[in-house]
């Protein structure tokens, strides 16, 4: 997901530093989003020749201080286990300055459950993206009960700079939207198969 979403902001025009503590993922990075575009230019989806040019905006960072040296915006796409989140959010509390949005890409965790001990808690905010975002442009914008309003207003705007189509929900549920939806769907789906109605590659064609 981190390295779809350089992608998605390389291709907007935004230089895009990424970090992983694991440094071999992060050198990875470039050659995803390069391999990415070929397939993209080869379909027409984005204009001849820009590949190298759009590529060379995505660079691996040394430190997570690297990374987020002059960064306005932050997408931390980090496994789904809530005490990475957490440590992780402490150390951008302390590393950025707090007018710098700090957007999580998670897929079902609640910005209230990795970020209520910051100091600046209020620029945090779920960006769930529908992966991979490269493809996908959905995007669900989820606050968390202290994320301001304007953070909410410049994540949003930023999705749609980016070429991004974002929701946006009022208030934190469980699931968020899209996979709540996509489970309605998965249950009543498996049902029919059950209830001998349609086989599997009915439902597939149906969908």
């Amino acid at each position: 997901v981190g390295s779809s979403w350089s992608l998605v902001f390389a291709r907007a025009g935004f230089e895009v530093a990424i970090y992983d503590v694991e440094p071999t993922s992060a050198a990875r990075a470039p050659d995803f989003v390069r391999t990415a575009l070929i397939g993209l230019e080869a379909q027409g989806l984005v204009p001849p020749g820009s590949t190298e040019t759009i590529a060379a905006r995505v660079r691996p960072a040394k430190s997570i201080e690297d990374a987020l040296a002059g960064a306005d915006y932050v997408q931390e796409s980090v496994p789904e286990r809530l005490p990475i989140k957490v440590e992780l959010y402490k150390t951008l509390d302390s590393l950025v300055g707090p007018q710098v949005v700090l957007a999580s890409s998670t897929s079902g965790l609640p910005a209230s459950a990795f970020t209520e001990e910051m100091a600046t808690r209020g620029r945090c905010l779920v960006v769930h993206p529908i992966n991979p975002p490269h493809l996908i442009p959905l995007v669900e914008i989820v606050p968390s009960p202290w994320t301001k309003p304007d953070i909410v207003e410049r994540a949003r705007a930023q999705m749609l700079r980016i070429g991004q189509s974002p929701i946006q929900l009022r208030r934190e549920i469980s699931g968020f939207v899209v996979n709540r939806l996509q489970s309605a769907v998965l249950g009543e789906a498996f049902r029919l198969v059950e209830d001998g109605i349609v086989d599997a590659d009915e439902v597939d064609r149906a969908i």
